[in-house]
């Protein structure tokens, strides 16, 4: 069983950063992606970013340039530094693993941007 733990979400200005971190814990192995979802009221879910387990990464184009996703393989945890965050970017924040080819998510993080 895989279990994710987001943390890091919160209440910023239009223009300011946040960083959020999921941290996975479990049956996971050794070659996986990690990454992030998000989610705004009344939209579907959408990608934001993944980061395999070697570094490779790889960005929605609305991210690109203000966000970035970083890895520590030694503690089974992601990270998503967002830069310059606007409006647009309020959402909940979901984190996911892939591994043993299926996907886990965590419960979401909460990400509000005001103007």
């Amino acid at each position: 069983q895989v279990q994710l733990v987001e943390s890091g979400g919160g209440l910023v200005q239009a223009g300011g950063s946040l960083r959020l971190s999921c941290a996975a814990s479990g049956n996971i192995a050794s070659l996986n992606f990690m990454g992030w979802y998000r989610q705004a009221p009344g939209k579907q879910r959408e990608f934001v970013a993944l980061i395999a387990e070697e570094g490779t990464t790889d960005y929605a184009d609305y991210v690109k340039g203000r966000f970035t996703i970083s890895r520590d393989n030694a503690k089974n945890t992601v990270y998503l530094q967002m830069n310059s965050l606007k409006s647009d970017d309020a959402a909940v924040y979901f984190c996911f693993l892939s591994t043993h080819g299926s996907n886990h998510w965590g419960q979401g993080t909460q990400v509000t941007v005001s103007s």
